[in-house]
């Protein structure tokens, strides 16, 4: 039977599967474990959705109107969560909202891992879980309050980090993977005495995504290129994508029992970069955990990367038949802990296309969209996905409100006049975002060049 729950002046008739009554918590309640659902009465109200992982489209649809997500099933794969996608009905991971004509807002999230899902229609707002499940947070108010109250819920059960980059150098988007020894050793060169602190060696330094050994452009080894950047009083940082691997690289062609398979035991394609699918591992697997860990302690304990980009960790959490029964995010979770353990408390991790409930308390920061780049807008796309200005600026705004969990990051940001079709407004939009967030980071070339394209 549907239970009634007052907010103040508001009532819903709330039924939930799970044993125990709803609790009183700060600024709200907390509904046992199991299929949540609510009669709202709020009708045609903007929905807020949540994306599965950083890159995920995030922002408010009102419900008369299309579904925020992306359209590509590909695009889809690599940036968002294909299992419970809908393009009839609004649907959210990990957290949604409605927000009534008077402004307050009526939040539901999910409070553990088990992969909460959201959808809401003129009348319902429902919540489950993929697998076994947590509790949930039911609150209702100003639009700040409920986000800050639900915040302060994930932190107590799943921690949080205060841990903070500084302002970084990042080798992407001056270079892309052109990116050579000689060249950033001039570039750590110029960087001396500025206000940086990191110094981020971005993808093309590997032989193959999956083989992390440095190519043939950095003749003289990691060690040394670390070694350069502490030289010059910042800190070491890079770019790898642990648990992914390029169908071609060595790792996949010599120990092919390390990649996550489907239910006929076909490699899963966890999303498609550097023109082909890429592989995921089965991170349940003690070889694959094993593997983890001698990657992490080169990296960061032979080479001295402090600084770790962890990017495509979403691959951690692909449906597929594991080794271990357990969630796909406990799965991933558990890979976090590995590199959190080899790593160290004070190495900085940062992720990108991460999933938010099963990296807090692990990760120092997470990417908050897609890559940016110097345009606002293409023509011929509406893209939510695409590595566009605006698109990393409108996910960054959907995101801020989990900063007292972990730092959100937005991106780069452009100084460079060259190749840039943004305007200096556009620019500053940029730069106000990445203050308000704290996170710092810029890609301009040294001498003011930048390729014209990229394979990402």
């Amino acid at each position: 039977m549907p239970q009634v729950i007052e907010f103040d002046e508001r009532a819903f008739a709330v039924t939930f599967a799970g044993d125990g009554p709803p609790e009183r918590v700060d600024s709200g309640l907390v509904l046992p474990t199991g299929r949540v659902a609510l009669l709202h009465g709020l009708g045609d109200a903007p929905f807020y959705r949540h994306g599965h992982n950083s890159w995920s489209p995030c922002g408010w649809r009102r419900i008369s109107e299309a579904p925020l997500r992306i359209e590509s099933a590909e695009r889809r794969r690599t940036a968002d969560d294909t299992v419970w996608d809908d393009p009839n009905r609004h649907h959210s991971s990990a957290v949604a909202a409605l927000q009534g004509p008077d402004g307050r807002v009526l939040l539901l999230g999910g409070l553990g891992l088990g992969v909460p899902r959201l959808h809401a229609d003129r009348d319902t707002l429902a919540g489950w879980y993929e697998q076994d499940g947590a509790p949930w947070f039911l609150a209702y108010g100003r639009e700040d309050d409920v986000f800050a109250a639900y915040t302060r819920q994930l932190a107590a059960r799943l921690g949080d980090s205060r841990k903070r980059a500084g302002n970084v150098w990042c080798s992407w988007y001056a270079y892309y993977e052109e990116i050579t020894e000689e060249q950033l050793t001039k570039d750590i060169t110029a960087l001396r005495g500025l206000p940086f602190d990191v110094v981020q060696v971005d993808d093309g330094w590997e032989q193959a995504v999956g083989d992390w050994v440095p190519n043939a452009k950095f003749p003289s080894g990691m060690r040394a290129l670390a070694d350069r950047i502490a030289d010059a009083g910042l800190r070491p940082g890079l770019w790898i994508a642990p648990f992914i691997v390029h169908p071609e690289s060595r790792v996949a062609q010599e120990k092919p029992e390390l990649v996550l398979r489907d239910g006929s035991g076909e490699p899963v394609v966890a999303g498609h970069n550097w023109g082909t699918g890429y592989w995921a591992l089965d991170l349940t697997l003690p070889a694959a955990q094993e593997h983890l860990r001698e990657l992490i302690h080169r990296v960061s304990g032979e080479w001295g990367f402090t600084y770790l980009k962890l990017d495509f960790v979403n691959a951690g959490t692909i449906p597929g038949s594991r080794y271990a029964g357990i969630d796909r995010e406990e799965s991933y979770r558990a890979a976090l802990r590995i590199i959190r353990e080899v790593a160290g408390p004070e190495a900085y991790l940062l992720g990108s296309g991460a999933p938010l409930l099963p990296s807090l308390g692990l990760l120092d920061g997470i990417r908050s969209g897609p890559d940016v780049a110097p345009m606002w807008d293409h023509y011929a796309t509406q893209d939510p996905s695409d590595a566009l200005a605006r698109n990393a600026v409108v996910n960054t705004l959907h995101r801020l409100w989990q900063a007292p969990l972990l730092e959100v990051d937005p991106d780069v940001v452009y100084f460079r006049t060259r190749l840039n079709l943004l305007t200096e407004h556009q620019q500053s939009w940029l730069r106000d975002l990445a203050d308000i967030c704290g996170f710092r980071a810029i890609s301009d070339p040294r001498d003011g060049s930048t390729p014209t394209s990229s394979k990402r």
